[in-house]
């Protein structure tokens, strides 16, 4: 006979899953369609049907440490073929939100960045600590001399780099904590679910299942097997690699400059500024397309923290590109304006980046991992 269980059903849970985009969940009743419809779903414990009674029944527990929850791609094709509306897919995206602020520190911080009431006062934060920083540093000069755009004539790389290396060890320590406790939570509800036969969590096996999966991740395979919104995998992978190839410049302009001591600016006929350029196009149209495609589906649940990050990602884009059109035809007060905002946009991407929605990229990249490590059958090609 199977061990009896009590229930402790958190209600104020129920409601900030509504409030984060669930709210059609009690329209649920328990069918398994959506289970059925996924394309992904492990053959081992299956979802979305049980998050969906765990989240009817306000089990938060239960559900933030579901690895599951982060295999869900919310392509949409639960949502569409549900009989009754439920939206399952919006729902485990309102629970992988209210998941990423539950691993983030400190949590008034992340309750205020998804708040939209705070976004005046979020945005003008950057603004603040690099005038601030500036002046009495003395790295920052309004009145930069010289007919050559020069941006370290207005804001001192130095000046950047003091406050962009904090955020970067800000970022990870924040997520250094969030990921342990990520971990041994998944890990602890797969061995209780029976999802897994590996009592134990071992470093060593883990990081090659996280190898293992790189690919698969690279290539957006999980994408390409939605059937009712797949044509997001193209813009989802222009923003995608547009990161990782602003990424690798800015790692290699910061090896030139304080290393090999060669300053800017750089030939447009430098490999790294073709690549910056190009990752620069793709971070625009790809935000664009993604802007696009929840517009042309009303029917889908579009969160502040949707559009936020959808709205922060392409501000970087297109301040980028403004800045350099500008530096390139002369216009020297306009591009250096286009710096200031560009500079406040990626500083507002690096400080919140652990409380936004863009923390799905560190733990959906960890839970397909384990999914892997654990044995479930989950396909990754």
């Amino acid at each position: 006979m199977a061990e009896a269980q009590i229930l402790d059903p958190d209600l104020n849970f129920i409601r900030e899953v509504g409030a984060l985009g669930g709210e059609d969940l009690k329209k649920c009743y328990q069918c398994a369609t959506c289970s059925v419809a996924c394309a992904i779903a492990p053959d081992n414990h299956p979802f979305p049907r049980k998050e969906m009674i765990a989240a009817s029944w306000g089990l938060k527990d239960k559900l933030v440490k579901n690895g599951d929850i982060w295999l869900c791609h919310n392509c949409g094709d639960c949502s569409t073929k549900c009989p009754r509306t439920a939206k399952p897919g919006d729902v485990l995206a309102a629970v992988r939100a209210y998941a990423v602020s539950e691993y983030a520190v400190p949590k008034t911080l992340a309750k205020a960045v998804n708040n939209p009431k705070n976004l005046p006062f979020l945005l003008a934060i950057p603004a603040v600590v690099f005038l601030v920083l500036g002046l009495i540093t003395g790295l920052l000069d309004f009145t930069p001399e010289g007919d050559m755009i020069v941006y370290e004539h207005f804001f001192s790389t130095w000046l950047v780099d003091i406050i962009f290396i904090p955020l970067a060890i800000w970022n990870f320590v924040i997520f250094a904590n969030g990921i342990k406790r990520f971990l041994g939570d998944i890990h602890e509800n797969a061995v209780q679910e029976g999802k897994t036969n590996r009592k134990d969590l071992n470093a060593k096996d883990f990081i090659v299942s996280l190898i293992k999966v790189i690919p698969t991740i690279l290539k957006h395979n999980r994408f390409n097997d939605c059937t009712e919104n797949n044509e997001r995998s193209t813009a989802h992978m222009m923003v995608f690699f547009s990161f990782i190839g602003l990424f690798v410049v800015t790692s290699c302009f910061f090896i030139s400059l304080y290393i090999l001591q060669q300053p800017g600016p750089y030939s447009q006929l430098n490999p790294l500024k073709w690549l910056a350029n190009v990752s620069g196009i793709c971070l625009i149209v790809g935000s664009a397309l993604l802007i696009r495609a929840r517009i042309k589906k009303p029917d889908q649940v579009s969160t502040y923290k949707d559009w936020a990050l959808l709205g922060l990602v392409l501000a970087l884009g297109l301040t980028g590109m403004c800045t350099e059109i500008a530096r390139l035809i002369g216009i020297g007060f306009l591009s250096y304006f286009f710096y200031f905002i560009h500079l406040m946009s990626v500083f507002s991407l690096f400080a919140y980046l652990p409380f936004s929605k863009l923390a799905h990229l560190v733990y959906r990249t960890l839970a397909i991992a384990y999914a892997d490590y654990s044995q479930r059958g989950f396909k990754l090609d």
